[in-house]
């Protein structure tokens, strides 16, 4: 085994950082927009019934619609950070992460759709 140069592991540790922190955070935002827009789909059936409810709505309609974009920006970086960062591990790991990554974006992209009628409405 070939010694290792005193520099390379904060190299390495620094390389990573910035991955770290945007996975970190990804994993954050798409939960709680998938989260809300059924919690939003309810409160906009709700909605109709009284003020309270419409205030409610549309209250918690602005944290979803930062929290989906935010989802969406963090989801972009992320993938740009694995392809150009991670280029050989997201070679091998493709077949695997690959179908994740899309499976991801198609749930967001569909609880976004299924809260739009109420979301965009009120």
């Amino acid at each position: 085994m070939a010694p290792r140069r005193h520099g390379t592991h904060r190299s390495l540790t620094l390389a990573r950082s910035p991955v770290r922190f945007t996975v970190s955070f990804h994993i954050i935002f798409p939960s709680i927009s998938i989260g809300l827009a059924s919690y939003s789909r309810a409160r906009g059936s709700l909605a109709a019934t009284g003020a309270q409810c419409s205030r409610l709505f549309n209250y918690w309609k602005k944290i979803f619609a930062v929290a989906f974009g935010m989802g969406v920006v963090s989801g972009i970086v992320m993938s740009y950070q694995f392809g150009t960062n991670w280029s050989v591990f997201s070679d091998k790991a493709g077949p695997v992460i690959g179908p994740l990554m899309g499976y991801e974006v198609l749930s967001a992209s569909s609880s976004r759709r299924a809260s739009s009628g109420s979301c965009c409405s009120g």
